[in-house]
């Protein structure tokens, strides 16, 4: 299911777009709406977003400067726009900021189906191009990363580096309730195709980095006898205690109460 934001300045097309469409049957999820193009600049800086259907001419910012702040970020996303028959000339100027589509109002639903018909199926072999990127064999995690593909330039191995850092340095700032969605969506990045990339760039899945944050973080806790013991699994994103002990041991080799009783 690809995500959609729906913007325009007038709410009785907003809401008809959203209702009066089945959306979910062609492949797309609204995942909000916005009334100028300042509203959905911030939703989209905030959560992943594949799709913008936007209004042209709005109040604050229009879909144009929508189209061109986006554009100059460099945020992957697909623009299509909302546009009236004497605003199609202007519209066109657009094309220098990748937008994809215009669809002339008064919405039809048989262009609307075709149009973003077409924009699934680009989504679709996008996405296939990306989880098709190869991979290099994982080595033993345990004593060092991968290094960096040796026939990329040093300045794109320093960017990449750079990156999955940052992505670290989020993971181990709030790893209590981080999840892939909200990484991908942080990050402006596909969500397999932010699996694939880590992977690749660290030789390890998401979610063992993850998991071994939380319990290298559980085990210093547990150093501290005034913390019982579900209250550290609490602390690392763990509701249940038993499900805690038993992601500790798998990890350490010990229960909580063996490592804290003997944590060498």
């Amino acid at each position: 299911m690809y995500t959609l934001l729906v913007v325009d300045d007038e709410t009785k097309i907003r809401n008809g777009i959203c209702n009066y469409f089945p959306w979910n049957e062609i492949g797309f999820e609204i995942v909000g709406q916005a009334k100028n193009g300042k509203q959905a600049l911030d939703i989209v800086l905030k959560q992943h977003v594949d799709v913008v259907l936007s209004d042209i001419k709005m109040p604050v910012m229009s879909g144009i400067e929508l189209a061109q702040e986006l554009f100059s970020r460099a945020i992957k996303v697909k623009v299509v726009f909302l546009t009236g028959y004497k605003e199609f000339d202007y519209a066109q100027k657009a094309l220098l900021y990748g937008v994809k589509s215009y669809i002339i109002k008064p919405t039809k639903y048989e262009e609307l189906l075709e149009t973003f018909t077409r924009i699934k199926d680009e989504l679709d072999r996008e996405r296939q191009q990306e989880l098709a990127i190869p991979l290099p064999l994982a080595p033993d995690v345990s004593i060092q990363p991968p290094e960096a593909p040796a026939d990329l330039p040093v300045e794109e191995q320093g960017y990449h580096e750079k990156k999955i850092a940052a992505i670290k340095a989020h993971i181990m700032e709030g790893y209590k309730d981080v999840t892939l969605e909200e990484v991908a969506s942080l990050f402006h990045m596909n969500l397999y195709y932010l699996s694939k990339y880590f992977k690749k760039w660290t030789g390890q899945n998401f979610s063992q980095y993850v998991i071994s944050v939380k319990m290298e973080k559980a085990a210093e806790l547990l150093k501290d006898i005034s913390y019982k013991s579900y209250e550290i699994g609490s602390a690392v994103g763990y509701d249940n205690a038993k499900n805690f002990s038993r992601a500790f041991k798998l990890y350490f080799g010990k229960s909580p109460r063996e490592f804290r009783d003997s944590p060498h």
